[in-house]
């Protein structure tokens, strides 16, 4: 009997993998509406003020480099749960640490489950996903992380609407980290109803099963043929170690990956969506003020990755990444050009920032996900994934860390400039290096970079 498609097998996969990308933004984000809270409660500097909103970011550098080659062992789900769990104790901590130390250390233990996430949530999905709506179902994670920072800024304006100045200084903050127990349990509940990825399953000689869901995917026919596409590829042998990823062909593969991901980030985005309310105070705004235009950034993030998510499979990857680069590069260039000849009072600074987070939200946000979840071969995946991920949580950190030290030396106007200067720098990457993966396979694509390697190969010996 021939078994068709199933979309519904496959949106609630890719959605509970999504609530992944969104416990990840919900803990990112949380730390915008509580941070200038705690820098007046624990009397803290700049520089102390880049560490505690930035510390949980070391924790996600070690969850990516570890979840990789965890999953490949233990399989993609149960590490989908560890990660749920992390979230669960960082929550609970973080909202009733006895001192600052104990904080830092929560929020390491959260960032953890993080780095595991961001990494394995699109993995898991591109995985599960069908050729000719990955790009859709991978960028539905990224939707799952902008909703997650949507959700939590309307939580932290709730919590700092409640009472006063001084409670939310003394405890209000506390109340902001304690809110992310109840969708971290929730996606533990949730992941009990889904499958295993077929790919790992595969991997793991365990045919009958990766067949099922492979049947329930892409229907009787299709199945089989993709089946035997995956094996093929994994034929040769059962792991690719990441030293083979640094040969020609494959290697340009890892460094579209790894600079992708950085670039997703040292053009200002984190800065941004931890520090926004305090952004916006340096305009003349109070803190409720502040607040609200903090949500205001939200809705339109998780707007227009609605937009990149109905055009990511029909104009392609790479014409979305360049055309919204080019257009954040503008909106950094216009909202430095507002701080530097004293023209932040009113909307300006908002109206760009806002901008600014629609172009992202179009190309860098979701893109490098699908991106970097899509061109590793199946051997390498998890460690390739987990190189490209590490890499993207070292950027974020950088810029969490150095963005108060730099809005206090140099000012706004030259910090939003350095930003601008680095997207320049990724639309010029993305254009010359960046291939058109759009309705690939992901063996298909796999045996690109293969093809790629035997041309360079021959070239190579023809020298």
């Amino acid at each position: 009997m021939q078994q068709k498609r199933n979309n519904w097998y496959i949106y609630k996969a890719t959605l509970v993998a999504a609530v992944g990308g969104l416990l990840f933004g919900y803990d990112t984000a949380v730390i915008a509406g509580a941070i200038g809270f705690m820098k007046q409660y624990y009397s803290l500097s700049d520089a102390m003020t880049g560490w505690v909103a930035s510390c949980a970011l070391l924790g996600c550098i070690a969850g990516a480099m570890y979840a990789g080659k965890l999953s490949d062992n233990i399989g993609r789900k149960k590490v989908l749960m560890l990660a749920a769990l992390l979230f669960a104790i960082s929550s609970i901590g973080t909202a009733m640490p006895p001192n600052l130390t104990f904080f830092v250390v929560f929020r390491l233990i959260g960032g953890m489950g993080i780095g595991i996430a961001s990494m394995l949530s699109p993995m898991y999905i591109s995985e599960m996903a069908p050729a000719d709506i990955r790009g859709k179902l991978i960028s539905v994670f990224q939707l799952g992380v902008v909703s997650g920072i949507l959700l939590i800024y309307f939580v932290n304006a709730g919590i700092a609407g409640m009472y006063d100045e001084a409670w939310n200084i003394s405890t209000g903050w506390r109340y902001m980290f304690g809110s992310g127990l109840i969708p971290s349990v929730i996606f533990i509940l949730l992941l009990l109803t889904v499958p295993e990825s077929p790919r790992w399953l595969a991997k793991k000689k365990r045919n009958e099963e990766a067949l099922y869901i492979l049947t329930k995917i892409n229907g009787t026919t299709k199945a089989q043929q993709e089946l035997n596409e995956i094996n093929n590829t994994l034929a040769d042998e059962t792991s690719l170690p990441i030293s083979e990823m640094l040969k020609p062909g494959l290697r340009r593969a890892l460094l579209i990956g790894i600079v992708l991901a950085i670039f997703s980030q040292v053009t200002g985005i984190n800065a941004v969506m931890y520090y926004a309310p305090e952004i916006f105070k340096s305009t003349g705004d109070g803190s409720g003020s502040a607040l609200m235009q903090t949500v205001l950034v939200g809705i339109i993030n998780v707007a227009f990755t609605l937009v990149a998510i109905k055009y990511v499979d029909k104009l392609g990857r790479k014409a979305l990444l360049l055309i919204g680069i080019a257009g954040m590069t503008i909106c950094l260039l216009a909202v430095g050009a507002a701080f530097y000849f004293n023209a932040q009072q009113g909307y300006l600074v908002l109206i760009g920032i806002l901008c600014y987070i629609a172009c992202f939200a179009i190309s860098l946000g979701p893109l490098t996900f699908v991106v970097i979840a899509e061109i590793f071969p199946t051997k390498a995946r998890g460690t390739a994934m987990s190189v490209a991920v590490f890499s993207l949580w070292v950027a974020v950190f950088l810029v969490s860390q150095s963005f108060p030290i730099l809005m206090g030396s140099i000012g706004n106007a030259f910090t939003f400039w350095i930003y601008m200067f680095m997207a320049i720098c990724a639309f010029l990457f993305v254009w010359k290096m960046v291939p058109e993966t759009k309705e690939k396979t992901l063996e298909e694509i796999e045996n690109y970079w293969k093809a790629r390697d035997a041309s360079v190969t021959l070239k190579t010996n023809n020298v």
